[in-house]
């Protein structure tokens, strides 16, 4: 039977986290799981939402030792968690927050349990067979019932054995990850917890949100230092005046960037910027420095193919032929471009454009903190043509000033009525920001503004 080991870290004196800047080794970090992995109720699901990092990835690993599986939804709303328990009705949730609310049977960690083993017992990483179910992934459901996709160990292990190299955090040293991004998330998932599992390198337990909580976390840890984030994130951290540590890397995901603020990152933080490609179907599959170009590098072995403008991913640690929910350009053996996804074109009067386009130009224009395009829930007018809105958090601009900067940039067709101006955008814990959710907000600002 085929294992990979938990950890690639091969001394117990390694240091795999860091917790308020005090090192975490990994013979604490396997004695901490061993003894969760003991004490767990005899339940096959675990729905995991511990906000510190550390005590999320102890909860991992004690379901991988003891071969539980852990869920993982995109948002822990009551609908959800409803849905959760439907389909893993022996499900119980680990959690370090003692006012959680969810309503499923609860274990609270660290408080209810203490290592039961010393972390000088000799150091034996658990190899973990690689068709183990290691965790199920959800969909955001914002179209219905989050869809599940099954994760096994060997999945994963291997998603993260590819890509580190193409990172370059397996270059022997000891790289520390600080993410802005949940451990539960995907991006959050693979970038921060697994890479450092996997790689030898060592995770932040914080998950810092504002400028100054960043610079500070990022503060406390030692180089080689690589912040793991959004471009949301990144614009906050540009136009904020929060003095900066270095960091040696910025890695981002979970949205479009452009090539103008990856440019704007490296030259301010003098440091690279790396983006990554990936979705909860396939996982993670390609990366590009966006400030130099816009063509995508995948990972060794994964190949893409196009049927009927239909792309497909197989091959590496992608075990079946996938469909992909995006539009793209097949430019080499290894290298292909993204024109946005299949659900974000947008044909306005025989006109067509993307969503992530548009979203682009927008939040190019000088003053523009964060936007986004919408389509209208009334989406087509008497004449049967699609409506486009916007909402912009821009300090300082006018809507009408706004919409001549646009009208210099995009097709007129294209520009948004109503633009609304607000003071924040309803993005969830990752920067993402679902249409159906922005439509709501926008419908529900448009409710509330006062009469002209």
């Amino acid at each position: 039977m085929e294992t990979i080991a938990l950890l690639s870290h091969t001394s117990p004196a390694a240091i795999i986290a860091y917790r308020g800047g005090v090192p975490v080794t990994a013979g604490e970090f396997l004695a901490d799981a061993t003894s969760l992995a003991q004490h767990l109720p005899d339940s096959r699901h675990v729905l995991n939402i511990c906000a510190d990092r550390y005590y999320f990835t102890v909860g991992l690993a004690a379901c991988l030792i003891s071969q539980r599986v852990s869920l993982l939804p995109s948002t822990h709303t009551p609908q959800v968690i409803a849905q959760l328990a439907a389909f893993a009705p022996d499900a119980f949730c680990l959690t370090d927050d003692p006012r959680c609310d969810i309503e499923l049977p609860q274990v609270h960690y660290p408080a209810e349990f203490q290592r039961s083993m010393p972390a000088t017992t000799s150091f034996s990483v658990p190899g973990i067979p690689t068709t183990q179910l290691a965790a199920i992934v959800f969909t955001s459901g914002s179209t219905g019932t989050p869809v599940p996709y099954k994760k096994t160990w060997g999945l994963l292990a291997r998603c993260i054995q590819n890509g580190a190299p193409r990172l370059g955090l397996s270059d022997g040293r000891s790289h520390t990850l600080i993410g802005t991004v949940p451990g539960q998330h995907m991006y959050g998932f693979e970038s921060t917890v697994l890479l450092a599992l996997l790689s030898g390198n060592a995770f932040s337990a914080e998950r810092p949100f504002y400028p100054a909580d960043i610079a500070a976390a990022v503060k406390q840890l030692p180089q080689p230092r690589v912040l793991v984030t959004t471009p949301i994130h990144l614009r906050i951290l540009l136009t904020s005046e929060v003095e900066f540590p270095p960091v040696d890397l910025v890695v981002s995901a979970t949205a479009p960037l452009s090539r103008e603020l990856a440019r704007e990152v490296e030259e301010k933080y003098q440091t690279s910027l790396l983006e990554i490609y990936g979705s909860t179907e396939t996982g993670q599959i390609a990366i590009r420095r966006t400030a130099e170009t816009a063509a995508w590098r995948l990972w060794p072995g994964v190949r893409l193919s196009v049927v009927d403008d239909q792309a497909y991913a197989q091959g590496g640690h992608i075990e079946q032929l996938t469909p992909m929910c995006d539009v793209i350009e097949i430019t080499g053996t290894e290298e292909f471009l993204l024109h946005g996804r299949t659900a974000d074109l947008v044909n306005v009067a025989g006109k067509r454009s993307s969503f992530a386009y548009l979203n682009s130009q927008l939040n190019a224009i000088p003053g523009v903190v964060d936007g986004a395009f919408f389509l209208r829930e009334d989406s087509t007018g008497s004449a049967g043509v699609a409506r486009l809105g916007a909402v912009v958090v821009a300090p300082g601009l006018s809507a009408a000033a706004l919409t001549e900067q646009l009208r210099q940039r995009i097709d007129p067709v294209f520009l948004p009525r109503p633009l609304l101006l607000v003071e924040e955008l309803p993005r969830n814990a990752t920067g993402k920001l679902p249409q159906q959710a922005l439509q709501g907000f926008a419908e529900s600002q448009m409710r509330n503004a006062d009469p002209p």
